[in-house]
Order: C-alpha cells, then sequence, then structure tokens
C-alpha cells in the first residue's frame, strides 16, 4: 500500500502538464508543483481555494456556471483543443490553456475532478503566426487569382469579339477546354454548354472525317487551314498546334470563322456572271431566230399580197380568196410569235401574279375550243372527255393562256385529219388537265430539254415556231403551283398532263 502511495507520489508530481484535484464543489484539494509554477502560486497556497480563482475575472460567473452543470453530469472531456481557453496567473497575467477533465470515485464514494491542465501559448503563438501566413499566402494567391482572372477577362472580351466565327481550344480527344466569339452568340450558344463536349459530334456526318484528318494533322504540329459545311453554314477553319515546353502538342487552337456570307455574295456573282452569259447567248439566239420566225409570214403576207393584185386584174377570184387565207394564216403566226415574246417578256421581268378566284374549269376549256378554230386544220377535232361542270379555285387566264399554248403545239404537229383528246379527271385532291395528240411525237433524244427556252425538237424545224411556248407554260403553272409532264413516242403523237391542286 506504501508502494502504490509513493508510485502515485512520483507519478503525480512527474508529469510536465499542471495537475489539480477538486472535489464536486470546485474546490482544489491537491495539485503538483507544474500546476503552482503555471499559475504563478507557492506550494500549498491554492489548496482550499475555488478553481474558479485560476480562470480570468471575466469569465468567472460563465465558468461557474458551467462548472456546477458539468457536476450533475461528469464525464471526461477534453477542453481547449477547438474552444479557446484562458487561464489567469496569480499575478492577473492571462495566457491560453487546454484543460482535460476526468472525474473519479474514492473509495469512500466522494465524486471528484482531475484536471490536466496545458500552458499552450506557443502552441497559440504558432497558430497565430500560421494563421497570419495563411493570410498572407491567401492575399496573395487572391492577387494572383484576380491577375488571372483579368488576363483570362481580357482573352475572353477578345475572343468573345472575334467577328462572325469561334475561337476554341481542343484536347487530343478534340474535346472544347475552350470556347469564345460572336459566331457562339448567333446560333445562341453559350460557352459553357461547350466546354467537355466532343467538337466532332457537332460536325455534319459527311464533313467529319475531313474535319478529324485535319485536325489530326494540328495535333503533328502541322498548322491547317480548310472550309466546311456545318449546319448550314460554311466555315473557314484555321488549326495551330499548341506545344508545351516539352514540345509535346496536346491541345491545338482551332479559329472558325463564319464565311457563309462571302461564299453567297461569290455564288451570287457566279449566278449573275451566268445570267449575263445566258442572256447574251438568248438575245443572240433570239436574233437568230425572231429574223427567221418574221421574215416567213412576211414573206408569205408580201407575196400573197402580189399575186391578189395580179389575179385580181385578170378576175381570177377562187384565187384570191386562197391567198388571202395564207395572208390571214401568216398574219396569226405573226401575232403567236409576239404573244411568246411578250409573255416571254413579263414572266422574266416579274410582271406575271396569279390571282385565284372560282373558276368553271369546263366551260374555260370549251372558250379556248372555239377561240383554235379559226387554227385548226380543215378535218382536225378537238374531242372533250370530263365532267360537266368543274369549279376550282385557280387563275382563269393562266390557266387558260397554258391550255391554249399546249393545244395550239397539238394542232400545229397533228396531222390534216388528226384527233386531239381534251380529258378532265378529278379526285378530292387535284385536278388533271390531259391533252392527246396522235401526231409527229417527240423524239427521245429531245425530250429532256423540251422545257428549255428556245429549244425545239429536231423533227419539226420546218415549222414555224419561237421554242418559247412551253417554257412559259413551265411558268404559268409555277404561278399555279401545278405541275406539268408529258408522255411521246416519235411518229405517235404527244400526251401532256396538267396537274393543279385543289
Amino acid at each position: 500500500m506504501d508502494f502504490k502511495e509513493d508510485f502515485y507520489k512520483i507519478l503525480f508530481e512527474g508529469i510536465r502538464e499542471g495537475l489539480i484535484l477538486v472535489d464536486i464543489n470546485g474546490i482544489i484539494v491537491d495539485l503538483n508543483k507544474p500546476a503552482n509554477s503555471m499559475f504563478g502560486y507557492e506550494n500549498d497556497e491554492l489548496i482550499g481555494k475555488n478553481i474558479d480563482q485560476l480562470v480570468p475575472a471575466a469569465k468567472r460567473s460563465s465558468h461557474s456556471k458551467q462548472r456546477k452543470q458539468y457536476s450533475h453530469h461528469p464525464t471526461t472531456r477534453l477542453m481547449g483543443a477547438a474552444l479557446k481557453l484562458d487561464g489567469v496567473k496569480k499575478n492577473g497575467e492571462e495566457f491560453p490553456v487546454q484543460v482535460s477533465l476526468n472525474p473519479f470515485k474514492d473509495t469512500d464514494g466522494e465524486d471528484y475532478v482531475v484536471t490536466l491542465i496545458s500552458d499552450i501559448t506557443e502552441r497559440r503563438e504558432n497558430e497565430m503566426k500560421l494563421a497570419k501566413l495563411r493570410e498572407s499566402l491567401e492575399q496573395k494567391v487572391k492577387e494572383r487569382t484576380e491577375e488571372l482572372r483579368e488576363s483570362e477577362r481580357l482573352y475572353k472580351s477578345i475572343a468573345r469579339n472575334f467577328p462572325s466565327g469561334i475561337i476554341c481550344i481542343f484536347d487530343r480527344d478534340y474535346k472544347y477546354q475552350f470556347a469564345e466569339g460572336q459566331g457562339l452568340y448567333e446560333l445562341n450558344i453559350e460557352t459553357s454548354d461547350l466546354i467537355g463536349l466532343d467538337y466532332l459530334e457537332r460536325i455534319d456526318e459527311e464533313a467529319r472525317g475531313h474535319v478529324k484528318h485535319e485536325l489530326d494533322l494540328a495535333f503533328e504540329g502541322k498548322s491547317r487551314d480548310f472550309e466546311v459545311y456545318v449546319g448550314g453554314r460554311t466555315y473557314r477553319i484555321n488549326a495551330v498546334p499548341l506545344p508545351d515546353e516539352s514540345g509535346n502538342v496536346d491541345r491545338i487552337l482551332v479559329v472558325e470563322q463564319n464565311i457563309s456570307a462571302q461564299k453567297e455574295v461569290a455564288k451570287r456573282l457566279e449566278e449573275t456572271l451566268n445570267q449575263e452569259r445566258e442572256l447574251t447567248e438568248m438575245k443572240s439566239r433570239f436574233v437568230s431566230m425572231a429574223s427567221h420566225e418574221f421574215r416567213t409570214p412576211l414573206t408569205t403576207v408580201n407575196s400573197s399580197a402580189s399575186l391578189i393584185k395580179k389575179h385580181l386584174e385578170k378576175g381570177s377570184y377562187d384565187r384570191i380568196l386562197k391567198h388571202a387565207e395564207r395572208i390571214k394564216n401568216a398574219v396569226h403566226n405573226l401575232n403567236s410569235i409576239l404573244n411568246d415574246f411578250l409573255s416571254f417578256e413579263k414572266l422574266e421581268a416579274g410582271k406575271v401574279n396569279a390571282n385565284f378566284s372560282e373558276v368553271n374549269v369546263t366551260e374555260l376549256l370549251f372558250e379556248t375550243f372555239d377561240e383554235m378554230v379559226d387554227i385548226t386544220k380543215e378535218k382536225q377535232k378537238i374531242v372533250y372527255e370530263g365532267p360537266d361542270n368543274l369549279i376550282l379555285e385557280t387563275d382563269g387566264q393562266l390557266l387558260k393562256n397554258t391550255v391554249l399554248n399546249i393545244l395550239s403545239n397539238a394542232v400545229k404537229y397533228s396531222f390534216e385529219d388528226g384527233k386531239i383528246i381534251v380529258g378532265v379527271k378529278e379526285d378530292e385532291h387535284k385536278v388533271v388537265i390531259s391533252i392527246q395528240d396522235f401526231g409527229v411525237g417527240i423524239p427521245e433524244a429531245d425530250q429532256k430539254n423540251l422545257f428549255t427556252r428556245f429549244f425545239r425538237a429536231g423533227n419539226v424545224t420546218n415549222i414555224q415556231g419561237t421554242g418559247l411556248g412551253l417554257n412559259i407554260v413551265l411558268r404559268y403553272l409555277d404561278l399555279l403551283d401545278g405541275v406539268i409532264s408529258f408522255e411521246s413516242k416519235e411518229g405517235e403523237g404527244t400526251t401532256f398532263f396538267i396537274t393543279l391542286q385543289k
């Protein structure tokens, strides 16, 4: 027993930290020399004193309350590690401490608390130094971060205002690391929407292989300059390698510039040049064709007028009627040529518009047949096969001109005793007007050019015509939202089909 008491005494005095034994009321029962030394007291000067005396005056009241609450439920507790605690020396000097509370009962069942106290002044000073150092480093980091942000803002501002294009940086997986430029805002795309996405997935599939090949060359260290078509737009792309300090290329800078407007301007210039060439060729063909087409009827009129005068002097009245008919036909041919030229000129100038209204198609066709009487050959017949009363929303005049033009060709290219069948069929969606003749037909080699301006099939060059009629018909039907098609076999005849939507 004496050995144990000696052992505990040695242990009690040998601990470097202050060790204070207090009863349940906070009265100091015993303490070791380090505790006396820590608080500036001599020997047993603190025994019998309340431990609140070692707490700064400003905190004694709250400490007393906390101590009393602790006495009701005493537990082992470490204090001052996270919570800052201060002790006060005999001379009034305050210093930081860390306290460990360890409750126990003696053999008589009395409650005591062993208070282990450490002076952590040096640790607190080091913490303050560390805090100041951390604050200094944080300030430097903040300043450096702000500098970097300012640089980033500058670069982004430059990139964001890059006109009609996008400045990007890609890694080796073709994923966006940076993207800015007015081109993004034109597409309503935010920069944040692209970062980390695969660039190649935005490229149209048919162009993806070409773009990947070019970017792969950039990753090999070669600058690239090429064009690509994406999303209905044409971009000029410059790809530049971005080597690191070791010369390895893990990223590339890609500048996309939208050149769609320039391409469109170039396309329009090319179209304008082609139109100019075509117009020049058309004028040349027109002069050649007009001189020929006008010369024939005018020659007929001139020669028949001279012969009428001679037959009149001789009293050969039957021959006069024959030449008068020839003059009439020649004048009609001249009118047809002039009408074609005038219609073509108006269409070219955009002066022809469709005015839709309810039209009785059956009545319109019969009016057209009446107008064809003067030009049909003696034994030719126009046969109608269709409904008696068909109403359609269309432009009656344009439709009539279309039918007249095709009927005129049917009459012109049919034989003397030929029959022309005009048929009409309808369903709930459309009306189809067919005009069938049994004349010379159209050679298969010429059929692909049939609606071209000034084109005439090789087997009718001896028959008068401007080569404009079917082109005019095609353009009339465009205005009527209709289409035209045909079936033909040389020597057997031709059938044209005019399809109009209801």
